[in-house]
């Protein structure tokens, strides 16, 4: 059982929508700890460590405002998912724990000219060919492959690398969060074993909670939104959810080794071992943030890579689907930005764990539970004004992995499914189990709480009529 450092009655209720653990609830705390939630999501976030794993957050040195999470809040390693947080750059820290081992694990949106009707039998095949060309699994490589050289170019230049060898088109690097790539990246800062981990692993999708979806324009909130973004209801889509791999699994944990050894040095004590960090500015600091950064880039040309395995898939069965880029958002990564702090514009570094950007205008794409549909929105002013322009990232966990495999037989959800019109394709029924629908959060309420805080509008909704899984 859970014990927990503070009380619900401890909480104080901003507004309907946010919920803040005040800076003098726990000791150690700098700033308040808050979170969005309606009401009837508190019992289910207050049954594990991650509001407590919000207070310590808020206990790092440099952190300014407050430590902030999302509705889709979860235990996590260090930072619970959903986190935000920001630092002054100049006596703030860095931590691995508030990114997470998969570094720019993020969703891509792929929109195609075709509608749902006028291919609905071709669906399974197009599933079918989709799984075959697009490698899944872990630990499992790409028939293509780069050389060192190669590698560091993409380390360098992220999506627009990609293009650059041949994958893709300009027009690709539009509709990207950062036009697909981090400047401040520096190949030189990630470990040989880095490296090594990455080199095969461009163009593949992983596993875990890692999908290719096909999707249908299933209903349209806001029609002069959806326009901007090219989507008609009934209207074919793909989504794309992945990272950077075991390059940025093991970049995380070689920096994590570093500032734990290196924090006593900057006289840096954490309530939790898991907030291993060291001063921004710190050379071990910005050896990760560059390091990161390149890991960033990594993942940014991965989703890219997958993007043209996509279209060669698409093009065998249906040559006319002329699949273009939506967005393409991250939401496990740090940042410097320009946000509004004791009344006057300053940069921070802004940390979200499993939290989407959520800038005004920009497209956040909010995937579902596996069968139960995603959204996609965009960010508000508001979000600007309250949450460092952050929003939800998904439905989030419920149940762990362990307790999902225990609940669900893989078979026996493949074929409800199936049987609701969702194409499957899968590597492991074991592995589709741990994704099953009952294992996350209702994907309507994290939506509807995010869009009722006014920190992100609703656009439309996306129907699943195919899943594609490691």
């Amino acid at each position: 059982m859970t014990v927990l450092l503070f009380r619900k009655s401890s909480l104080h209720r901003v507004n309907s929508c946010l919920w803040e653990i005040p800076a003098d609830t726990v000791k150690g705390m700098l700033v308040p700890a808050r979170f969005y939630a309606s009401e009837a999501m508190l019992d289910q976030i207050f049954a594990d460590r991650s509001l407590q794993q919000l207070v310590h957050v808020a206990m790092l040195p440099g952190i300014r405002k407050y430590a902030l999470a999302m509705p889709d809040i979860h235990e996590g390693y260090g930072f619970p998912i959903g986190g935000v947080a920001a630092f002054d750059p100049e006596e703030g820290v860095i931590s691995p724990g508030g990114i997470g081992y998969d570094i720019n694990c993020g969703v891509r949106l792929l929109r195609s000219g075709i509608f749902y009707d006028d291919i609905r039998e071709k669906i399974p095949l197009l599933a079918k060919e989709m799984y075959r060309n697009v490698p899944s699994g872990v630990g499992h490589g790409n028939r293509i492959t780069f050389s060192e050289k190669e590698l560091d170019v993409v380390l360098e230049n992220g999506a627009a690398g990609m293009v650059g060898f041949g994958y893709g088109n300009e027009d690709d690097l539009l509709n990207q969060e950062s036009d697909g790539r981090s400047v401040e990246a520096d190949p030189a800062a990630l470990s040989h074993k880095a490296k090594a981990r990455g080199m095969d692993q461009l163009g593949t999708l992983g596993a875990g909670n890692h999908f290719m979806e096909i999707d249908s324009v299933d209903d349209v909130y806001d029609r002069e939104a959806a326009g901007s973004l090219g989507l008609k209801k009934g209207q074919v889509v793909i989504q794309v959810h992945t990272g950077s791999r075991g390059l940025g699994h093991q970049t995380a944990s070689d920096y994590l080794k570093i500032m734990a050894a290196a924090m006593f040095r900057y006289d840096i004590r954490v309530p939790d071992r898991e907030l291993a960090c060291v001063p921004f500015r710190s050379k071990e600091g910005q050896d990760y943030f560059h390091a990161m950064s390149a890991a960033a880039n990594f993942a940014w040309a991965n989703r890219q890579l997958i993007t043209w395995e996509i279209r060669k898939s698409w093009e065998r069965i249906i040559p006319t689907a002329d699949l273009q880029v939506v967005y393409d958002v991250c939401h496990n990564i740090a940042k410097l930005e320009q946000h509004r702090d004791d009344g006057k514009q300053t940069t921070v570094l802004v940390h979200r764990k499993g939290a989407t950007r959520a800038f005004p205008g920009q497209p956040v794409i909010i995937p579902g539970s596996m069968g139960t549909g995603s959204f996609v929105l965009v960010g508000s002013e508001r979000s600007l004004a309250e949450s460092f322009g952050s929003c939800c990232h998904g439905a989030g966990r419920r149940m762990s992995r362990t307790r999902a495999k225990k609940t669900v037989y893989g078979e026996q959800l493949r074929k409800t499914l199936e049987a609701e019109g969702i194409s499957v394709q899968a590597g492991s029924m074991k592995g589709l189990a741990e994704e099953a629908p009952q294992a996350y959060k209702d994907i309507n309420d994290v939506v509807d709480t995010v869009a009722a805080a006014g920190i992100a509008t609703k656009v439309a909704f996306l129907k699943p009529v195919a899943v594609i899984k490691g």
